[in-house]
This record gives C-alpha cells, structure tokens and sequence, in this order.
C-alpha cells in the first residue's frame, strides 16, 4: 500500500469535502481515514488514503490538490506517510 497524508486547512466554507473528496475519486485514490473539525469558522481536515492505485504521478497529485486550496480558500497539503512520520518525529 502507498499512503499519503492529506491536511485541509482553512475558514470553512461550503463544499470543501465534496471537492476534495470528489478529486480523490475521480483519480481512484482511497479514502483510508478521515478526521475533520470545525473551531469557530475554521475547518481542519486530516486524511489517510491509498495512492497505490492512481495514474498519476504523485508530483501531479500533490499540485492538484493544492491548486483545489487555492480555488477554494484554503490550504491542502499532501504528503507521503513516511515523509509526514519522519518530519512529525522530531
């Protein structure tokens, strides 16, 4: 399996799940966890999904996804599990 994590940060808005979520579908990319909050108006997501199974380069996925953050105000990182385990350990 190839997980990455996905982190969703920003003012909460309508629709951010449904478009995030939606990418990760059409690009055949598994939703393994997910936890979401809302503080106040501000909206935190983490997700664990499978990459394993998706055509596209993961460089690809990272920018699209952050490009989605951008459309919709917040801030969408992407990261392979062994880089976020590595960096979080410190």
């Amino acid at each position: 399996m190839n997980k990455a994590i996905i982190t969703v940060v920003g003012k909460d808005t309508v629709g951010i799940i449904a478009k995030v979520c939606t990418y990760l579908a059409n690009n055949n990319i598994n939703i393994l966890d997910i936890s979401q909050t809302i503080i106040q108006e501000y909206f935190n997501m983490m997700m664990i999904v499978d990459v394993n199974n998706s055509t596209k380069p993961f460089g690809d996925i990272v920018g699209e996804l952050e490009q989605i953050g951008d459309e919709i105000g917040v801030k969408v990182r992407c990261q392979r599990e062994d880089i976020f385990t590595k960096m979080h350990r410190i």
